[in-house]
């Protein structure tokens, strides 16, 4: 299949696939007598599964490791609960400081409600902040 017909089927763009080949999570397609380039059936499966990748929140070079490990005819699945597990660190080291974030916000806002914004001052712009 064309790289437009591809695009379709996982719903993505033909510059997408392009950018996907350059970075090495696409191996170079078959062309056609003309020069265009021709995709097999195993490209929409390694398409999903790059998507299933980025929901998850791995990055694309995290993605090119598993299929790096899978094109050599290993199994990924220990890489990848390794990623897994670091993803997980990494999300709940972001709700840590998006809770904290949080409570410094609401102190703000708390702030702001207990003052009189006639209290500004041209020099302090808002006191809120």
């Amino acid at each position: 299949m064309r790289i437009g017909e591809l695009a379709e089927k996982a719903r993505t763009r033909p510059s997408t696939l392009r950018y996907y080949e350059e970075r090495g999570l696409l191996p170079p397609p078959e062309r056609t007598p003309a020069g265009y380039r021709s995709y097999g059936d195993e490209t929409v499966q390694r398409l999903a599964f790059i998507g299933r990748a980025r929901a998850a929140g791995l990055t694309l070079a995290q993605a090119a490791e598993i299929l790096d490990v899978r094109d050599a005819g290993r199994s990924p699945c220990a890489h990848v609960r390794d990623l897994l597990d670091r993803r997980l660190v990494e999300i709940d080291e972001q709700l840590e400081q998006l809770h904290a974030l949080r409570g410094s916000i609401a102190e703000l806002r708390a702030h702001a409600a207990a003052t009189a914004s006639e209290a500004c001052t041209p020099e302090s712009i808002c006191r809120y902040l």
